[in-house]
């Protein structure tokens, strides 16, 4: 495998990329189908994504050919192959090459869109911003917001997806780049929504009034936001927020990191980081709602762990939300924040009893893996005692995978382990959640899952 440079320009493709695709002809013997002109099959998966999978590996199996999206892809699905793709033992998945056709205009180099030697270099350099110190940090600036949110919702009828999402925009503002709620972050936070809108819009050009208009220009608003600020923050001296400790990260030789790439993996990481933790929220407090019983495990729990009602949950005392913890991954089983996984083969290799050649795009799907019969009993039925040690250890270890896997597991993902923690911490020491009892929303699976009237929930003050 080719060795990249430390630093590549975006527009330079590295040694490694593949410029062919394999034809129709070399894809012909991987049963599927092509679905309509032009669409392809995208209509059918965003109407009900589990359920086109479902009928997908019904008819062809467990490796087919489908054509969404405006391209084929060759999907791989279990897991067994959760463990091919992700762990990627003989390095010949590119993530860069899999998730560049959706986010290289709006997040090009950002940490998921890097292959092999230069993401290893700047993966490590990065992770200071997870180290002890700087999460302690977070975890007194997430206290403090969240608690103050939770008083300002108070008890009542609410919509809860719009409400964490400002949250968790206000949080990232504040923990991520350490700038205080108020005009400025508002700013910031609609540069982000309008990225995240455009990474999945249908028109690819950045055409007047469109979403992909709007996310370039919130592109440009960051690219300039984030470049002052990383070249004042290192004249001035960083404080613990995640964007200082980034504007500050060197490499193995002490060079520090390329202001333009600090820019980059600040745009991608910030938007990451607020949308998944979002969408993993909503589905926990949903879950929550509809099996009181937990909810009231957990807030024993964690009434326990803090002294009482509305307490900070510190650093120190994270480890102990083992139930929190446990529920707050069978709600990302039930509705994984990132429902497909995309990369593209670097070389030919055989799974499933097929040859898949050389520069085929694949995919793998959490989704349906995580809700699949043969290794999830019941797997409708929200039960997190799925997540002992013990279960854990006895399932396949890429059964569960909402953080990925292997070199490009999740960089934040004990950060987000700890906000969860401290928003339970604070909201279910103050209220019950409830919700009306044949209520069941639907839920849109992309760009990451959300319910479409927003989670209409009820607290009731304790």
């Amino acid at each position: 495998m080719a060795t990249l440079a430390a630093h590549q320009p975006a527009n330079v493709r590295p040694q490694h990329w593949k410029d062919a695709n394999p034809t129709k002809a070399d894809l012909s013997h991987i049963p599927g189908e092509q679905g309509l002109p032009v669409v392809g099959n995208t209509l059918k998966m965003l109407a009900d994504p589990v359920g086109f999978t479902k009928s997908m590996v019904e008819k062809y199996g467990r490796v087919y050919r489908n054509n969404a999206f405006g391209g084929t892809v060759v999907a791989l699905i279990g897991a067994d192959a959760n463990e091919l793709v992700l762990f990627d033992r003989n390095k010949i998945f590119s993530s860069e090459q899999g998730w560049g056709p959706i986010l290289d205009k709006l997040f090009p180099r950002g940490l998921m869109l890097m292959d092999f030697d230069h993401h290893r270099a700047d993966r490590k350099a990065l992770s200071i911003a997870f180290k002890p110190e700087p999460m302690r940090h977070y975890v007194g600036s997430l206290n403090r917001g969240i608690s103050e949110r939770m008083e300002e919702w108070g008890a009542g009828p609410m919509r809860f997806y719009p409400a964490i999402k400002q949250l968790t925009l206000d949080l990232a503002a504040d923990s991520f780049i350490g700038i205080p709620f108020g005009a400025e972050a508002d700013k910031v936070n609609q540069a982000f929504v309008d990225m995240v809108q455009a990474s999945v819009a249908p028109i690819r050009r950045p055409l007047p009034f469109t979403k992909m208009k709007r996310g370039t220009d919130g592109r440009a608003y960051l690219v300039e936001y984030f470049t002052k600020e990383t070249q004042r923050r290192r004249a001035e001296g960083g404080g613990q927020d995640m964007f200082s400790q980034f504007a500050t990260a060197t490499r193995d030789n002490g060079e520090l990191l390329p202001v333009d790439e600090v820019v980059d993996h600040m745009n991608f990481l910030m938007m990451a980081a607020h949308d998944t933790i979002t969408s993993s929220a909503t589905s926990l407090v949903y879950y929550l709602a509809r099996n009181p019983e937990w909810q009231d495990k957990l807030r024993e729990e964690l009434r326990a762990i803090t002294g009482g009602e509305g307490r900070a949950l510190n650093y120190e005392e994270l480890a102990k939300a083992e139930l929190t913890e446990m529920a707050f991954k069978e709600a990302l089983r039930m509705i994984p924040p990132v429902p497909t996984i995309p990369r593209r083969a670097l070389e030919a290799f055989e799974f499933g009893g097929y040859h898949i050649p050389a520069g085929t795009p694949v995919g793998v799907n959490p989704t349906f893996v995580h809700n699949d019969p043969e290794i999830w009993d019941s797997p409708e039925k929200f039960d997190p005692m799925r997540f002992t040690r013990e279960a854990e250890k006895a399932r396949h270890k890429y059964a569960w995978v909402p953080f990925g896997g292997g070199a490009h597991m999740c960089l934040g993902l004990h950060f987000a382990y700890m906000q969860i923690k401290i928003l339970m911490a604070h909201m279910l020491t103050r209220y019950r959640i409830e919700v009306a009892e044949d209520y069941a929303p639907d839920w849109q699976a992309w760009p990451i899952p959300q319910p479409r009237d927003g989670l209409q929930i009820r607290l009731v003050r304790i």
